[in-house]
């Protein structure tokens, strides 16, 4: 769930420390000042007064300081953060009844001391599944630790690690190739693991600003923000199920040989290794690095081997950098451009009906997404639900396996010739309403977006098809979109886009624009243009009720001289205002949007979205 979207459902209290922590990254002068200082120019009491949607501009302008922030409670030795945000930041977690959490947090910890234990017992054993090159690094390791760990007590001061310490400790399991799992296991056969008082743990990570916790719905809530910055802490560059689909696409040879690198128990199958290997941790960049390549591979070949994964298993084409470091930095940008974007690749109706159809073939799905995602809820097929998680389409295919990916293309007509994955996103589009989901990057004239987002269009079409779309909005907010009219009032100098016809000789005129620079600032050629609609409309003895000027975005000369002008009742509203309003008007209790509402030189989004709330 979006930052914003958690804060508009919490109180002042529950936001407080949240707030207090970015409140004391501002008095510190960080980077990004003067955008902050813009910002909040805006408001007089400060952050505490600035809406939600700034709060989470904002987060994004001091990450990099509240990252820093994070890594310095790493130095206390006992914080338990490294379990903690291991357990929130897995796909599925970032929304949690209390007693759930607690749940996981034990389970957890008691796996820890099972798996300590059996690594000291590994460590002094003369014949063990580790081998002597693995055996030593996991010892150079804890002798390292062990000292920056014990001579703050041999100093009769408290343990504590230095940042300098953590610095040089961290370099040195880079060096040695550890996984995250295996650094964890071995700083926890020094430091001893308690289990701790669920509310002490949760009110210690609200105070850090990492969750957010509501007394009243007994909840923990992470932003989707914060568990990026926090994988960034961990030094986890991607999320659980892009690494899942990079692994699907390796050989089962590959997938031992990481298995045996990192102590993974032979017996598991496939399956069970590929969650093995993204649960303890190894990183993204040393996966494709050095782990999936046969030893003795050089540089030109791994190049190769990562170009085709791309390009024939991920479907990237033309993966950017010249480097083999250039190639894993692009991919891991592409996955999180892909994890960032709100849009799912496929429209929600069609989300949901893909579900439904799942859960008739696949009866054994429901309990399958359940347990990948520790979701707690006993039905989860819904696709509301599950984008609350940012769990997407693509997310839930990459689990099924094979020979139920093909039973479930057979049972519902979906196209069997090429990938199975990318047939039945394509057969779930709803092409109405995915363009309806794009409709700011249609008048943005984003291509490249728009591709990502599986929506093919030439440049050329898209002026009218933002029109098209703009039609279908006013139809689904109960206006009559007059098109026999407009025709028979059109000439060929005058062709307005949209008339909405109001009845006893009212109208609405609406003129859509696209643009592919920033700010729309052409004022003085579209007011003559809408002038001229309004003298012929005029003309007709027509009551022009308003006229709205769409586009995705107005620069403040625009606004300037359109609240300038006199000879019209104009009124602006931006793509995303319109496709905001539509959707919140599809649950209110009109049945017809009340145009009084339009009132304002630019439409308020926030205050149109409460009228039709109420």
């Amino acid at each position: 769930m979006k930052l914003e979207k958690i804060l508009d459902k919490l109180g002042s209290i529950e936001k407080n420390s949240f707030i207090k922590i970015i409140d004391h990254i501002i008095s510190k002068n960080p980077k990004n000042s003067k955008e902050i200082d813009k910002i909040l120019s805006s408001s007089d009491k400060g952050l505490k007064s600035v809406d939600n949607q700034n709060v989470s501009n904002i987060f994004s302008l001091i990450s990099s300081e509240f990252t820093e922030h994070l890594k310095s409670e790493f130095q206390e030795a006992n914080s338990q953060l490294d379990i903690l945000i291991d357990i929130i930041i897995r796909d599925g977690n970032c929304l949690m009844k209390q007693d759930w959490f607690s749940r996981l947090y034990e389970i957890e910890i008691k796996n820890l001391k099972v798996k300590t234990k059996n690594l000291i017992s590994e460590l002094e054993k003369e014949k063990s599944e580790l081998s002597d090159t693995r055996k030593r690094d996991y010892r150079i390791y804890k002798a390292c630790l062990s000292t920056a760990y014990t001579n703050d007590i041999t100093n009769n001061r408290d343990a504590k690690i230095t940042s300098d310490e953590l610095s040089i400790i961290l370099t040195l399991s880079k060096q040695l190739g550890l996984s995250q799992e295996e650094i964890k296991l071995i700083n926890y056969s020094i430091l001893p693991i308690k289990k701790a008082d669920i509310l002490d743990v949760i009110n210690n990570l609200k105070n850090l600003g990492v969750v957010f916790y509501s007394k009243k719905e007994n909840t923990i809530l992470v932003a989707d923000e914060m568990v990026r910055l926090l994988r960034k802490v961990r030094e986890k560059e991607v999320a659980e199920k892009f690494y899942r689909r990079t692994l699907k696409l390796l050989r089962e040879p590959i997938i031992n040989q990481i298995a045996k690198e990192h102590n993974i128990e032979r017996k598991l199958t496939h399956s069970q290794k590929i969650e093995q290997i993204i649960k303890v941790g190894i990183s993204f960049t040393d996966l494709l690095t050095n782990e999936i390549y046969k030893e003795g591979t050089n540089l030109t070949e791994k190049k190769k081997t990562l170009n085709e994964l791309c390009e024939k298993g991920l479907n990237i084409p033309n993966l950017k950098g010249s480097t083999l470091e250039d190639k894993i930095k692009s991919l891991i940008t592409h996955f999180e451009t892909i994890e960032k974007d709100e849009k799912v690749g496929i429209s929600i109706d069609g989300f949901d009906k893909m579900l439904s159809e799942l859960n008739v073939s696949i009866p054994t799905l429901n309990k399958e997404l359940k347990e990948q995602f520790e979701l707690q809820d006993e039905f989860v097929l819904s696709a509301d639900y599950l984008l609350d998680y940012n769990i997407k389409p693509r997310d839930i295919l990459d689990l099924i396996t094979k020979p139920n990916l093909s039973k479930f293309v057979k049972d519902n007509g979906i196209k069997q010739r090429g990938d199975d994955i990318l047939n039945i996103l394509d057969h779930y589009k709803d092409v109405e309403n995915l363009y309806l989901e794009n409709y700011a990057n249609v008048g943005y004239r984003n291509l490249n977006l728009l591709k990502e987002n599986g929506i093919t269009v030439k440049e050329s079409e898209l002026g009218l098809k933002f029109e098209e779309l703009t039609k279908v909005i006013f139809k689904g907010l109960g206006f009559h979109v007059d098109d026999k009219f407009k025709s028979q009032l059109n000439t060929k100098k005058d062709i307005m886009d949209i008339l909405l016809n109001l009845g006893n000789d009212e109208i609405i005129i609406v003129e859509c624009k696209t643009i592919k620079e920033k700010g729309y600032n052409k004022f003085s050629t579209v007011s003559r243009q809408l002038k001229s609609y309004q003298n012929l409309a005029l003309k007709n003895n027509l009551r022009i009720v308003k006229i709205l000027l769409i586009a995705p975005e107005f620069s403040d000369d625009f606004v300037y001289d359109c609240e300038m002008d006199t000879e019209m009742n104009l009124s602006l509203l931006t793509a995303s205002t319109l496709s905001k309003i539509f959707e919140t008007f599809k649950d209110s209790k009109y049945q017809e949007f009340p145009h009084v509402l339009f009132r304002d030189i630019v439409i308020n989004e926030e205050r149109i979205i409460k009228a039709l709330s109420k």
